[in-house]
């Protein structure tokens, strides 16, 4: 296999969080982004999206989408569970990341690329131009402001996204809180559930990663 990677970019992370907590080791092809990279004729031969990660098989097939590659790393290397370990576990873990993703993640992005210069007609990632609107940033940081606050009261009750159990939705929020930071934000000093379980996965050897 091939991984398509970024070391800078926050979503190609999540995948390499999950590899290292797996104990999973593939090549890895790095992408500069920045040189726009994924917009070459080259890389669009292997991603038409123009967008990293992608996992490319021994026989070709190529996966594309964070949570696809986890999953199919999942399936074919199913020790140390990260997607839940029976039906209603997985609902949960499912539900939860689903959320993290839209609330946090999707929340830093539009902040960050409506806002930033070097993203002017590149608001969305993707193969299509886009303008960047100011609003659409404004709105990002006021969402990233209720994330945390409705992240304080999630974990009041919850060592991990879900119960006492780690997955790859701690892998999604780690990841949101570190990118937000992108956009001065910050674990807010009142959300002491937030930092406790930051702290605690920023112990963990893979978020090296």
């Amino acid at each position: 296999m091939k991984f398509y990677d970024c070391t800078t970019a926050p979503s190609p992370r999540r995948v390499r969080i999950l590899m290292a907590e797996k104990g999973i080791e593939i090549d890895t092809v790095q992408v500069d982004l920045m040189k726009g990279e994924q917009l070459t004729e080259e890389f669009r031969e292997i991603n038409p999206l123009g967008q990293v990660p992608v996992l490319e098989l021994d026989d070709g097939t190529r996966i594309t989408e964070v949570m696809a590659i986890c999953r199919y790393l999942e399936e074919i290397y199913p020790d140390n569970s990260l997607f839940g370990r029976d039906p209603v576990e997985r609902a949960k873990v499912e539900s939860i990341n689903d959320q993290l993703q839209a609330n946090g993640m999707v929340a830093v992005m539009e902040a960050f690329r409506n806002a930033t210069p070097g993203f002017v007609d590149r608001a969305m990632p993707g193969p299509h131009n886009y303008e960047q609107i100011p609003a659409l940033s404004e709105r990002g940081l006021l969402r990233l402001d209720n994330f945390f606050s409705d992240l304080e009261a999630h974990l009041a009750s919850n060592q991990y996204m879900v119960e006492d159990y780690f997955s790859i939705a701690d892998i999604t929020g780690f990841t949101v809180v570190e990118f937000a930071r992108w956009v001065k934000k910050s674990i807010p000093d009142e959300c002491s559930e937030v930092n406790r379980w930051y702290h605690q996965i920023k112990q963990r050897p893979s978020t090296a990663a």
